[in-house]
């Protein structure tokens, strides 16, 4: 299912495509989750939530995360029911053979800003916004794109002209794109008194969209760490017994 996803950002999405941008080389940065010893830092990903919920949930779609899934960042059960409980789904038939709204529960899926992709098109001027679930991996080093592009917006060089509806990004392919600046110093408040200049901002909720696409990369990764080191012990039985063996047939 993510794999199709992944494919329908490639498809679909012209604002985050592969091609190049005409400022440079792209920038990398620090990321608490790199290397092979990285972990997620679980009050950045509270913190990016609530920059998608407040910033990018209206016309960005989350389909593969459940609202349950967010007992993972550090959310308890009761906070997590009150989140999905601000929603509305569509649920049914009933006794009456009618389809009905209702709250979401924890064990629904995140709920979409459109009903389907055609409404999502024609409130977006033709251009359809991508799901996010795995945006992460949608390119190469797709969390320092993604940190970048929103960083990105700049008044376009004297002479070049911007499309109507469009706007001037050094970071996407042709600099121009369709969806307007979402983020901007103290846009948004957060409730643990950390910083909210636009990089943090942008730093926290791309750490979350990380998370999202890989919810399972820590455990990825100390399962790595416990296999080379298994594989380390093993291989210095292994040499030892060897010496021994060939030792003793000397």
């Amino acid at each position: 299912m993510r794999f199709c996803i992944i494919i329908l950002i490639f498809l679909f999405s012209t604002n985050i495509s592969a091609a190049e941008s005409n400022s440079g080389p792209m920038p990398r940065h620090e990321w608490s989750f790199n290397g092979i010893t990285g972990t997620f830092d679980k009050a950045a990903l509270q913190r990016g939530f609530k920059v998608y919920q407040e910033v990018c949930a209206g016309c960005h779609s989350m389909k593969l995360l459940y609202y349950r899934d967010l007992l993972d960042i550090g959310f308890s059960k009761a906070e997590v029911k009150v989140i999905a409980s601000e929603y509305t789904v569509l649920d049914g038939p009933n006794d009456e053979g009618e389809m009905y709204e209702r709250d979401a529960r924890p064990a629904d899926r995140f709920v979409s800003p459109y009903l389907n992709d055609n409404e999502a098109r024609l409130s977006n001027n033709g251009a359809y916004p991508p799901d996010l679930s795995v945006i992460t991996k949608a390119r190469k080093y797709g969390e320092d794109y993604i940190y970048n592009l929103l960083l990105g917006y700049e008044e376009p060089p004297e002479g070049m002209e911007v499309g109507d509806g469009m706007y001037y990004n050094k970071w996407v392919g042709g600099n121009q794109i369709s969806m307007p600046e979402p983020i901007y110093d103290e846009s948004v408040d957060y409730d643990d008194g950390t910083d909210n200049s636009a990089k943090q901002i942008t730093k926290d909720v791309v750490t979350f969209l990380k998370w999202a696409a890989e919810p399972e990369l820590e455990v990825r990764k100390n399962l790595g760490i416990k296999v080379i080191l298994f594989f380390l012990v093993l291989g210095t039985v292994i040499y030892l017994a060897k010496n021994r063996l060939w030792r003793e047939i000397d």
